[in-house]
């Protein structure tokens, strides 16, 4: 089975920390070793090798930075204190995009649906492994670096095929702990993104927002990497009746397999131990019971996207092992097509009715 991830921030990390995905995550870690970097955001989940391993075809990869006020430490130099700042932050991170496609024939950005299919095409019975590539999908995390709605062509130009309005709050919408409507740009932003026919993602806005969103927006709507608020029991969960409403719109929750996201009270530091495969499952199971069926959730790891492998579930050593869910969503009775379809048709769903 195909896997997609529906979250990671791949140029976040290459510009911070120069990390060197074209590589495995064994030796990135090696690398590392000895450095600032596993401190400041663990070590790394990510690599070349472990994507093709894990059988990884396609990955949302994000535009992102910490507005000043949210600035990581004094090592963050992805941080911005204007748009004009975020504006140039993401711009430099599509370059990133770029030349990691370009210098790297197994990385592929996907723009279209044609590329989506492309891509795929790869990963067919009987390809040699170094046949197979990696495609990645633009998620725009947090949309302070759109100057104006409108400019949100502009980045459609360049392959932005996903935005989330909010991380914390932006211009446009209330946010993570910071809770606020769609403002009137925001509206304005929303219109102008289901005019291109771009995918909304619903992650990280704050509750009044998400539920605006919802009810306004005409496009395709996901939340690429939000836990059920049963695991995650503060406004960075989605409630019931949210993942409900999401999959009425034909929407798909992606779960991050992070242990602070899965064991109300887990802190870095505790054993990994105490988080598993099967409650990686078990969150998944709770989004199709909700939702009524298993058409409405994948997987949004979020992987190194400010933790590591000391606080990913035990049995994860890097995104390699994430086929080692399929015998836990088998125990709770998900069969062939529906684990295909967790791993990665739900999202192939999505691309195809988002991707011009």
């Amino acid at each position: 089975m195909l896997i997609v991830d529906a979250h990671e921030d791949l140029a976040w990390n290459i510009q911070t920390f120069g990390r060197d995905y074209t590589r495995s995550a064994a030796d990135i870690r090696q690398r590392e070793a000895g450095t600032p970097t596993p401190s400041q955001n663990g070590n790394t989940l990510l690599g070349r090798e472990d994507w093709l391993a894990g059988r990884i075809a396609v990955i949302f990869a994000t535009l992102f930075a910490s507005p000043v006020r949210k600035r990581l430490g004094e090592w963050d130099v992805q941080f911005y204190s204007n748009q004009e700042d975020a504006y140039r932050i993401a711009n430099r991170q599509i370059d990133a995009y770029d030349a990691l496609a370009d210098n790297h024939p197994q990385f592929r950005r996907i723009l279209s649906q044609s590329d989506l299919a492309e891509v795929l095409q790869t990963w067919d019975d009987g390809t040699e492994l170094e046949e197979h590539q990696i495609g990645l999908v633009t998620l725009m995390e947090g949309a302070d670096a759109i100057r104006e709605p409108e400019e949100v062509e502009a980045w459609h130009e360049r392959g932005v095929r996903i935005v989330g309005p909010a991380w914390v709050s932006t211009r446009y919408a209330g946010g993570t702990h910071e809770p606020g409507p769609l403002t009137t740009d925001g509206r304005r932003l929303l219109a102008a993104m289901s005019r291109l026919g771009m995918i909304l993602d619903l992650s990280h806005l704050a509750e009044e927002a998400y539920y605006q969103a919802i009810e306004s927006y005409e496009g395709v709507m996901i939340a690429s990497h939000s836990n059920p608020r049963r695991f995650l029991p503060t406004d960075r969960g989605l409630s019931d009746e949210m993942i409900r409403l999401l999959a009425e719109r034909q929407g798909v929750v992606g779960i991050v397999p992070f242990n602070t996201f899965m064991k109300p009270g887990w802190k870095k530091g505790d054993p990994r131990e105490a988080v598993t495969l099967g409650d990686i499952a078990s969150a998944i199971d709770h989004v199709c019971q909700i939702a009524g069926s298993a058409g409405h959730v994948g997987l949004g790891t979020d992987f190194d996207g400010g933790f590591g492998v000391e606080s990913a579930p035990a049995g994860i050593d890097t995104i390699a092992d994430l086929p080692q869910l399929e015998p836990f969503l088998r125990e709770k009775g998900y069969n062939d097509e529906e684990i295909a379809g967790i791993f990665a048709g739900n999202w192939l769903r999505a691309l195809r009715a988002g991707l011009p």
